[in-house]
């Protein structure tokens, strides 16, 4: 898939919570094909303690409009800069990244979502593409609280949307692989967040004999393989997250 070096303009920056954004971004170029699960990477400019780009997964693609999203969570400096971003602002973008989730050629089965914290986000774009195929989906969405949710209304404006807290406050109290939709008997799960709630996804469907694919989330810098920080040891070996990632059937793993 063509890879493409671009200045994206932010169009719009919308508060998620106290420490997320989302950007969205657009250019006078067309924007190349972008599936669900693939990332970018975003530069930072004027920061001097950053020297690398961000990998920031897609949370949504606009073909007509020409946009894309990113939620971006403010962890450290890179993503502090990227967070006090305006509109107008410049960020030089290498994208798309990666290898994306199986979409469905057809309608028929019933598919789980199952997002943890900021993981969720490339999910948003998943459900985007499932409901345009006229797909049978729920997405289930796992947090310590309902303060650390992300734009719920978003989410729930595809969908059918549950949610785990740890605490209580909003859903189900307990995780994910507790939550009574998992009785609902799915026939394929996609997942992306903390590695914790992946593997333990991941060891239900297994125990289910449910297809699943998961989105690491293994620390990048170059984001095309050259590096090799975030190789992930496989079932065929050594494997950069970043090439033959960021998505992978639980089948290719070692959990």
């Amino acid at each position: 898939m063509k890879k493409v070096l671009v200045d994206l303009t932010v169009k719009e920056v919308k508060r998620a919570n106290d420490n997320c954004v989302l950007l969205v971004m657009g250019c006078d170029k067309p924007l190349p094909e972008t599936l669900p699960g693939q990332f970018a990477e975003l530069r930072v400019d004027g920061v001097p303690t950053v020297m690398l780009r961000r990998p920031i997964s897609v949370h949504s693609f606009d073909a007509v409009k020409n946009e894309v999203g990113f939620l971006v969570q403010l962890v450290g400096d890179g993503t502090r800069w990227l967070c006090s971003l305006k509109s107008g602002d410049k960020v030089n973008t290498l994208m798309p990244l990666g290898n994306g989730f199986t979409l469905p050629e057809a309608a028929g089965k019933k598919y789980l979502l199952v997002g943890g914290g900021v993981g969720s986000a490339p999910l948003y774009y998943l459900a985007q593409e499932l409901k345009a195929r006229g797909c049978d989906f729920t997405i289930l969405i796992g947090a310590r609280s309902a303060k650390d949710l992300y734009l719920r209304e978003a989410y729930e404006a595809l969908g059918r949307v549950e949610y785990t807290t740890e605490d209580g406050s909003l859903g189900e109290k307990g995780y994910v692989t507790n939550h009574t939709v998992l009785n609902n008997g799915f026939d394929h799960i996609y997942t992306c967040g903390p590695k914790p709630m992946m593997v333990a996804v991941a060891k239900y469907a297994r125990a289910s004999n449910i297809g699943c694919e998961v989105s690491l989330e293994n620390k990048m810098a170059c984001g095309l393989g050259a590096c090799l920080c975030c190789v992930e040891d496989t079932k065929e070996g050594h494997r950069c997250v970043c090439t033959d990632g960021p998505v992978f059937s639980i089948d290719e793993l070692k959990w």
